[in-house]
């Protein structure tokens, strides 16, 4: 029997919050218990910020002044996720609420003033002789707990400005979240849905969640293209708007690149943790010159659908009549089953996630969209879904679940300065997690058609994960470079750069859209985390790199994929990604590692062309 309080979401209507049962809510008491523990959280970390004014001038005194450094920066930072995962959850359970955003903009006001208060330590300790701390290391093993976060400031001396700059840079903190914040305004919480009337008569609001059931579940391509084409119009008519703002991200970044001394604005995203630019720069070449099975797939789709055009909004229609949908309830014990090769103690995890109320399950009215997993030190992770019943939404809750149990492995192994993990290795475990529920749903498949629609899943994985992520990098690269080689940045020549784009990666199997032109524009990575969408495609060619041990027949190979894995989680910041991911199985730095996502993409596409003649 299902509980009492089910509640399954209906398309095309948008609940109020009240209105959705609270065992699909996360409970945020484990960070907080109220507002009032909030605001004591939020003194303590005021109090913290000002405490650590007393060290200045004093690092040099000895091992023991240093470590006392490190440890109220570390009680700053456990603090700081408090103060800021309780306003900012809440804060995106409805964006309309001015009251707890007010809360949020305090806290940031707050970082900038942490960030003033410590502006003194990296250049402080950066002035004493490396081999006196090596010496202090070596005495002491409560202070070489710090060993790599001091070896790694050390690898960043030449870019540390003296006390006065680094103050100068601290000043500005305070506006570079500007844009972003800006984008997210305009885009959620003054965005006007449009609504559009489908071929059925039915009258539907677009909000994001249910554009994507259209395009992913509407067969009727005049109805996919009203959907497409309404739901970008707000795009393209403010597109001078976020092109400023997107301007004002790489005029922010270039100052800040040029403020200390790198050569681009891609080596200082990458250089604090060690990847070489030629990362990127081979990712680029090697997915360029390896577009054949995506443009492949495509073609095989608009052949099945039997399509006169094809275009962006038939690409994520199912090839196959197979209306199956997810409901919530069910889907949770088949994410735990999947885990199954990750052991017991990893699955009982999982499980705790489903109920023990770290999950934020369905859309309501004002809620942001999208996805996330929040790392949220001193209680355990939380996870923000819009979830809708589609297969799409389960396997994001599998990705946001990957993400999760990182961070939890992570929080409970490492010590706060190496609790958080770099962005390079993130998408790892997200990207690994659906590749596990991929093979369960697989081999759970009873019919021709099933498979067909996971075969297609799979794909579009490939697709969206790796071909698009690159393409997003590629554009982002060159609308730096604009920036860098003092180019102007508007909306028609971003537009001219993304139409480009799309015609180098999809050539003839994708006809042009019009409007398709200014879809870079609602792409929230650009305007929140720049450098951030290569490390999908990164992180999906190393998932295939770990998967071949973790599907391995052999049990001593597997259990040892499965051990060095778990390393990987375990490990959290504890050294530079390339490391860590190396000690794991994976080099990034090869070109086959890149390439053997397409020949993976090529043999997916020959197995679905095969079930799809029945053969």
């Amino acid at each position: 029997m299902p509980p009492v309080d089910t509640f399954r979401p209906e398309p095309g209507v948008l609940r109020p919050r009240e209105e959705i049962p609270p065992r699909y809510k996360w409970d945020l008491t484990a960070i907080c218990r109220d507002w009032d523990d909030w605001e004591r959280s939020y003194r303590q970390l005021d109090a913290a910020i000002e405490s650590f004014k007393t060290f200045r001038g004093t690092l040099a005194e000895g091992p023991d002044r240093l470590l006392a450094a490190y440890r109220a920066l570390d009680e700053m930072g456990a603090l700081a996720y408090r103060a800021w995962y309780y306003a900012a959850l809440q804060y995106d359970q409805d964006q309309r609420d001015n009251t707890i955003n007010a809360r949020r903009q305090q806290v940031q006001i707050l970082f900038a003033r942490q960030q003033q208060a410590s502006s003194w330590f990296n250049p402080e300790l950066l002035a004493i002789l490396i081999e006196t701390i090596r010496g202090w290391l070596d005495a002491r093993s409560d202070l070489a707990v710090y060993r790599f976060a001091i070896e790694s400031l050390f690898h960043e001396q030449e870019h540390v400005l003296d006390e006065k700059g680094e103050r100068l840079m601290s000043y500005a903190g305070r506006f570079n979240s500007v844009p972003h914040d800006s984008y997210a305004a305009l885009t959620t919480a003054d965005m006007t849905f449009p609504s559009i009337t489908l071929s059925t008569g039915e009258r539907i609001t677009l909000s994001y969640g249910q554009y994507r059931t259209v395009l992913e579940t509407n067969r009727v391509q005049e109805d996919r293209a009203a959907a497409y084409r309404a739901f970008h119009r707000a795009y393209a008519d403010n597109q001078n708007t976020y092109a400023a703002l997107y301007n004002g991200v790489l005029q922010r970044d270039w100052f800040h690149a040029r403020a200390r001394s790198y050569r681009t604005t891609l080596d200082a995203a990458l250089h604090g943790h060690n990847i070489p630019p030629a990362v990127v720069e081979n990712l680029i070449a090697v997915t360029r010159a390896g577009v054949e099975p995506l443009r492949r797939y495509h073609r095989l789709r608009r052949r099945t659908l039997g399509l006169e055009t094809y275009r962006p909004f038939d690409v994520f229609v199912p090839l196959v009549d197979y209306d199956a949908r997810y409901p919530y309830d069910e889907v949770g014990g088949w994410i735990v089953d999947s885990a199954a090769p990750l052991g017991r103690e990893y699955q009982q995890q999982v499980r705790r996630a489903f109920e023990e109320g770290w999950i934020d399950v369905f859309e309501n009215a004002g809620k942001r969209h999208g996805a996330y997993s929040a790392p949220v030190y001193g209680a355990h992770p939380y996870m923000l879904l819009n979830y809708n019943e589609t297969l799409d939404a389960v396997f994001t809750l599998a990705h946001e679940m990957g993400h999760s149990m990182h961070t939890l492995l992570s929080h409970r192994t490492q010590p706060f300065v190496y609790a958080g993990y770099t962005i390079f290795v993130a998408e790892v475990p997200s990207t690994l997690s659906e590749a596990l529920f991929l093979d369960l749903m697989l081999e759970r498949a009873r019919s021709r058609d099933e498979r067909i629609v996971l075969l297609q899943h799979a794909i579009d994985s490939i697709a969206g994960t790796f071909y698009t992520q690159v393409l997003f990098a590629d554009f982002e690269l060159q609308a730096h470079r604009l920036v860098e080689q003092d180019q102007p940045v508007t909306a028609d020549t971003l537009n001219g750069m993304f139409r480009t784009l799309v015609g180098e990666y999809y050539g003839d199997a994708l006809d042009e859209e019009e409007i398709s032109r200014v879809t870079w524009a609602r792409i929230p990575h650009f305007f929140s985390t720049p450098y951030y969408v290569y490390q999908y495609a990164t992180c999906f060619a190393s998932t295939a790199k770990l998967m071949q041990d973790l599907r391995a027949t052999d049990p001593g190979r597997r259990d040892q994929g499965v051990e060095r894995y778990l390393s990987l989680l375990r490990a959290g910041g504890s050294d530079y990604p390339m490391n860590l991911l190396g000690r794991a199985g994976v080099d990034l730095s090869q070109p086959d590692t890149v390439r053997a996502v397409a020949i993976e993409l090529d043999g997916l596409v020959a197995r679905l062309e095969r079930e799809l003649q029945g053969s």
